[in-house]
């Protein structure tokens, strides 16, 4: 992965972001101001092409705090990455858009994308989806640290 032309080890970085989102959302309760803050920091952390969240309202994914370019307001159940990983209830990488049945194309700059879903009550309230204008820039290691990330944020 490559941040401002400098390869970069991920997994340390995720492990420098870890307890920053932590510490500047440990005591905060409301769900927007977080999503809003932990879109701003992953993004500027490992430079994104877009990264933030849809929100569970009624029947459908609702675009919610983000950072980069517009992005597609509505995303109904089961449809594209989101609505995907909303309907499974895990995380859906995604190496090349192109190649997923259904993605909704809201940027026809972004190349490969990872979602998470955000965990509440025992229910998916949110989606955390994040695009990068690369292929294959999503594996594993942003999988198992986003999801830590999310579940020590929105407990």
């Amino acid at each position: 992965m490559y941040f401002y032309d400098v390869m970069i080890d991920k997994e340390a970085l995720y492990k420098e972001v870890l307890p920053q989102a932590v510490s500047l959302l440990e005591d905060e309760t409301d769900e927007v101001a977080c999503m809003a803050n932990l879109a701003a920091l992953l993004h500027s952390a490992f430079g994104f092409w877009w990264t933030g969240f849809y929100r569970v309202v009624g029947d459908e994914l609702v675009l919610g705090p983000f950072q980069g370019p517009v992005a597609c307001i509505h995303i109904p159940y089961g449809r594209g990455v989101c609505g995907t990983a909303w309907q499974r209830g895990a995380t859906v990488v995604v190496p090349d858009v192109e190649q997923f049945p259904g993605h909704i194309a809201c940027s026809s700059e972004s190349r490969s994308e990872i979602v998470v879903p955000v965990w509440r009550d025992g229910r998916v309230c949110a989606v955390l989806d994040i695009d990068s204008r690369e292929l294959a820039t999503f594996d594993e290691i942003d999988g198992k640290y986003l999801e830590t990330i999310l579940e020590k944020v929105f407990k």
